[in-house]
């Protein structure tokens, strides 16, 4: 019998060797034989089966037409290229679907791999388009709600657009460009032995001299961060590297390479790597438009951004949750309806119950500077009251901080109501911003401007927005500002990200969140070499 299919080019595989298929020259049989094979082989229930239902068992990849073979040809390219993407390489069978269609013999065949090349293209377009994994089953924090297309709408979109649907599914951001061209710079080192050896735990600063300012230089010479040079002596322009080395990695820019330098010093390129791989894998969760306007706030580099047209044009050090189980801040995607002047601080349940309760039975007159309200919204007078008999379950009263200088809220909190209870705000605690790890709060994340944040989101409402704040909050009452405009706010957390001028940034992973995320890629087939260095 011949074959029903013929080499041509047109199919890229991973050995870069070209070859397709062609369905020609088919021996005469029954017209309903592949229809029948498609209906046998699409996965019973499943919005495969549904669609060819709809279309009469129709072919997507396996017509003899020119756009067949161009949508075909276009998704195999796809299929063993997913590489570029941190995306496993054997999860989408490529190789295989083309040794089936080399061997097929008969339309009952054509129809096996016709419902096989939708299954793969499928699982394909589900991963580019909304991420490889789910992030509720990774970590709690992970509260994300991650944009999903249906199994007909990308069946839809690849009979409609072809290559261009194709080519659309992964993000279409400088961000997700830029991580894949670090990736394939970091793969490269990574093959070539990564960065050499490191450098002795130490304290070297300006003015030291011996080996281990030499193995710094050297480290720092290997990243790019200066010239080569063979001085022995830590002189300006080893300062000057170290400090472009720390500003890079969201560490304190003092010149000093301390232990927290040096650690994140003699990180691998497989470890970076490997943040690269996770940082894709984020990007793919982000909601595809994200706000001409939008507020950035990057857990991990404790940082709050308004972005406007692709530019950052406000930016402020944030406070973020302390690390630990019920204060971590979580990572989701909101609008921004309101700011509120002068706020009120209603504290939540679980601090009433955990921190206050427990104060308040030793001593009534603990927290005094904190309202007792009952259910109307009344004070209740605190000698009245036997705290003793109330535990976290029955304890009956809410608790509120008016107004003030000390409030625990600050002067202005910014609000994009959610499930969460999480907010951005000012706070009292100045002396927070200035050290180098700022995860402190209950959950809400505290902004070290956020005057000047709210004069920025202003600014497309007031004439005087500066003004116009200044006004509301000298009259000291609790005052709620609409947003005309509501603002996309986006909650993430990324270790590796591409800043604004093309340079590459890595945090460190305080909450622990992308170190489960690599893991579970590595579950999923994603693997690296284990080169050190």
């Amino acid at each position: 019998m011949r074959t029903f299919f013929r080499a041509y080019t047109g199919f890229v595989v991973a050995a870069c060797v070209t070859a397709s298929v062609s369905f020609a020259h088919a021996e005469r049989a029954p017209a309903t034989s592949f229809q029948m094979a498609v209906a046998e082989f699409a996965p019973a229930g499943s919005g495969i089966a549904d669609f060819y239902r709809e279309t009469g068992f129709a072919p997507i990849w396996t017509g003899t037409s020119k756009e067949h073979q161009a949508r075909r040809a276009h998704l195999m390219r796809a299929l063993t290229s997913v590489h570029l993407h941190g995306l496993p390489e054997d999860k989408y069978g490529a190789q295989g679907l083309v040794a089936k269609m080399e061997n097929a013999r008969s339309l009952r065949e054509i129809g096996a791999i016709e419902i096989s090349l939708t299954r793969a293209f499928v699982r394909y377009a589900n991963d580019m388009y909304s991420g490889a994994l789910r992030p509720s089953e990774i970590d709690d924090g992970l509260v994300r709600k991650v944009q999903r297309r249906s199994t007909k709408d990308h069946l839809r979109g690849v009979i409609a657009g072809g290559a261009s649907y194709i080519d659309g599914l992964p993000p279409q951001t400088a961000q997700y460009r830029a991580l894949m061209k670090q990736k394939l710079a970091l793969q490269t080192l990574v093959d070539q032995g990564g960065w050499g050896a490191g450098v002795p735990i130490d304290k070297l600063e300006f003015g030291d001299t011996g080996p281990n300012v030499i193995k710094l230089r050297n480290r720092l010479i290997t990243m790019g961060y200066m010239k080569p040079s063979a001085s022995p002596k830590f002189d300006k322009e080893l300062l000057a590297a170290v400090k472009a080395f720390q500003t890079a990695h969201g560490l304190a820019s003092d010149g000093v390479a301390g232990q927290g330098t040096i650690t994140e010093l003699n990180r691998s390129a497989s470890d970076r790597l490997k943040s690269v791989y996770v940082a894709l894998e984020r990007e793919r969760w982000l909601p595809r438009e994200r706000g001409e306007r939008h507020i950035l706030v990057n857990q991990a580099d404790f940082s709050a951004k308004i972005v406007d047209d692709g530019l950052v044009t406000f930016e402020t050090r944030a406070v973020i949750g302390k690390n630990v189980h019920d204060r971590r801040s979580p990572e989701f995607s909101d609008k921004m309806e309101h700011m509120v002047i002068n706020p009120s601080w209603y504290v939540p349940r679980s601090i009433i119950t955990k921190e206050y309760l427990p104060q308040l039975q030793s001593n009534p007159n603990a927290v005094n500077h904190i309202h007792i309200t009952d259910r109307s919204g009344r004070q209740v007078d605190r000698g009245a009251v036997d705290f003793s008999q109330y535990t976290a379950r029955n304890f009956p009263f809410a608790m509120r901080q008016p107004p003030s200088q000390s409030n625990a809220l600050g002067l202005v909190k910014f609000m994009f109501p959610n499930q969460y209870n999480i907010y951005l705000h000012d706070t009292p605690q100045k002396s927070l911003f200035a050290r180098e790890t700022r995860a402190y709060s209950h959950g809400c994340i505290r902004l070290a401007q956020p005057f000047e944040f709210a004069y920025a989101l202003l600014a497309k409402q007031e004439e005087d927005p500066k003004a116009f704040f200044q006004r509301v909050l000298s009259t000291g009452k609790e005052t709620t500002v609409p947003l005309k405009q509501h603002v996309p706010v986006h909650l993430i957390y990324r270790t590796a990200y591409i800043g604004p001028k093309g340079d590459v940034q890595y945090r460190r992973d305080v909450y622990g969140r992308d170190q489960k995320i690599w893991e579970a890629l590595q579950k999923a087939g994603v693997a690296l070499p284990d080169v050190q260095g």
